[in-house]
């Protein structure tokens, strides 16, 4: 099955890399992407309505480019941002903010599980249903970013690792697309990954020794 809609504007080439376009939606991705990031590096809660705009853009990108997992994961992105969001201003003890922790064994394997259902029932469907000629990667990446952004949610110090396996996938996924700037912007987020995580465990260092993790809802 073959999807054909119609986008508008947001399609129209920016300017070109090489004889490849380059889409307004894939720049405007690339700039609220990269802020998006920057953001989340910074605990900063600027950074859920950047966000749900960054996920809207990229969503018309892939869309367009054939990536149907990955334009479908961003409407329950939409749904992880507003949670996270949430979450942010009213999770921690007390319903205050919510500090930086370490992921549980038994999250460990709730995720691992769920990820792992992800990718099977996705790269059936995409097979079956899509022209898509990248079910499995489509499918895998897109389990990934949901475990990751969930982990983020919670402000699990260990969803950058999961962020980080996903770039890694990712860019040559896009590049083999021909989603040119999306690959680059990917670099930047593979590069903004690493300064969270680093950012994130200094953070995690810094609390008193006695102070308690919050506990999951």
């Amino acid at each position: 099955m073959s999807v054909n809609i119609p986008l508008g504007p947001l399609l129209d080439p920016a300017f070109h890399v090489g004889s490849v376009p380059t889409t307004w939606a894939e720049l405007l991705g690339f700039a609220t992407g990269a802020v998006n990031v920057w953001l989340v590096v910074r605990q900063n809660i600027l950074n859920w309505p950047i966000g749900i705009a960054n996920v809207i853009l990229l969503g018309l990108v892939f869309l367009d480019g054939g990536l149907y997992a990955d334009s479908g994961l961003q409407v329950f992105y939409i749904a992880l941002q507003s949670y996270g969001w949430w979450v942010w201003l009213y999770g921690g003890d007390g319903r205050d903010n919510l500090p930086v922790r370490r992921t549980r064994r038994d999250e460990w394997a709730a995720l691992i599980v769920a990820g792992a259902a992800a990718t099977a029932l996705l790269t059936w469907a995409l097979s079956a249903w899509t022209d898509s000629t990248v079910a499995f990667w489509d499918a895998l990446t897109t389990a990934i970013s949901l475990m990751a952004v969930y982990g983020q949610s919670r402000k699990l110090l260990e969803s950058w690792w999961l962020w980080i396996t996903a770039d890694l996938v990712y860019i040559p996924l896009y590049f083999h697309k021909d989603l040119k700037l999306t690959s680059v912007l990917y670099v930047v987020f593979l590069t903004l990954c690493v300064f969270g995580l680093l950012a994130w465990r200094r953070d995690l260092r810094s609390r008193p020794a006695g102070d308690p993790a919050p506990v999951a809802a």
